[in-house]
C-alpha cells in the first residue's frame, strides 16, 4: 500500500508530465500556424488557433493555484479550448494547405488531451457530487 508522500509524488509528477504536454502542443501548433501562407482569408486560423492552442495549457496551469471549486471551472476552459483547436485543425486538415501529416498528428495529440482533460473534469464533478 502507497503512503500519502507516494501518491503526492505520483500526483505532481503526472502534473509535471501533462503540464509539459500542453506546452509542447502549443509549441508545435504555432510552428505549424507559421507555415500558413499569408492570405488573408486564412488568417482566422492564426489567431483563433494559437489562441485555443495556448489557452489549454494556460488554463491548467492556472488551475493548479486555485481553490476546488476555481480548479474544475478552469479544467472545463482548457476543455473547451481543446475541442475548439480540433475543430480548427479539422479544418486545416480538409483544407489540406499544410503538411497534412503534422496536422493530422495535432489533431490526434489534440483529441488525446480532450480526452484527459474530460476525464479530469469528471472525476472532479463526481467529487463535488459526494
Amino acid at each position: 500500500m502507497e503512503d500519502n508522500f507516494q501518491v503526492q509524488e505520483k500526483y505532481e509528477n503526472y502534473k509535471e508530465k501533462l503540464r509539459n504536454r500542453l506546452s509542447q502542443f502549443s509549441i508545435d501548433v504555432i510552428k505549424l500556424l507559421m507555415q500558413i501562407p499569408f492570405k488573408r482569408e486564412l488568417e482566422v486560423f492564426k489567431t483563433q488557433l494559437s489562441r485555443s492552442a495556448t489557452a489549454i495549457g494556460a488554463n491548467f496551469v492556472e488551475a493548479q493555484a486555485t481553490s476546488y471549486k476555481e480548479f474544475i471551472q478552469r479544467m472545463r476552459i482548457a476543455l473547451r479550448e481543446a475541442n475548439e483547436s480540433g475543430y480548427w485543425l479539422n479544418l486545416l486538415k480538409s483544407l489540406a494547405i499544410i503538411d497534412p501529416p503534422e496536422v493530422s498528428r495535432l489533431l490526434n495529440e489534440c483529441q488525446e488531451i480532450s480526452k484527459i482533460l474530460g476525464s479530469i473534469v469528471s472525476t472532479a464533478d463526481s467529487r463535488v457530487e459526494r
